[in-house]
């Protein structure tokens, strides 16, 4: 893969990049609280290899006070002890309906998701879901890359 960004996706089409935003914005402010949204947004994005979304999600969970050792286990959750039920059902309806059309795993994540989550917060999950699996298909097709210095916000 090439290790140049193919366009400066930022400063194009700024309807819809403020639309993203916007709902990036508004999947942080749901009932779910920032650190799970952010712990999807990470699962996500390593499932999609997503470097640039991996890096800027890390590095939020870091500043909102997640360990990153734990943090460095996402990759591996199912066998990590760091993530307790809410999260891990999270994290397993991450996996499933990220996998979606190629694999449909949705009926095995349910019931713990169910038991974890109200039905307003299972549509913000998808939502939280759908964004970011948006922005990582952005990034990767622009082959946009991880700044070595982050901008401000990001």
């Amino acid at each position: 893969m090439s290790h140049t960004a193919r366009l400066p996706l930022f400063t194009l089409a700024p309807a819809p990049l403020k639309a993203m935003i916007g709902l990036s914005h508004a999947a942080k402010q749901s009932s779910l609280g920032p650190q799970l949204v952010e712990l999807v947004n990470l699962r996500v994005s390593q499932v999609n290899g997503c470097g640039v979304c991996v890096d800027m999600h890390w590095r939020d969970l870091v500043k909102q006070g997640r360990d990153p050792r734990h943090l460095n286990s996402v990759a591996g959750w199912r066998e990590s002890p760091f993530f307790d039920a809410r999260e891990r059902a999270a994290l397993a309806w991450a996996d499933a309906v990220n996998a979606l059309p190629a694999r449909d795993d949705t009926d095995a994540a349910w019931p713990a998701l169910r038991e974890q989550f109200s039905d307003t917060e299972i549509a913000e999950l998808g939502y939280v879901i759908a964004v970011i699996r948006g922005w990582n298909v952005i990034n990767l097709s622009l082959r946009n890359q991880i700044p070595v210095t982050p901008a401000p916000g990001m």
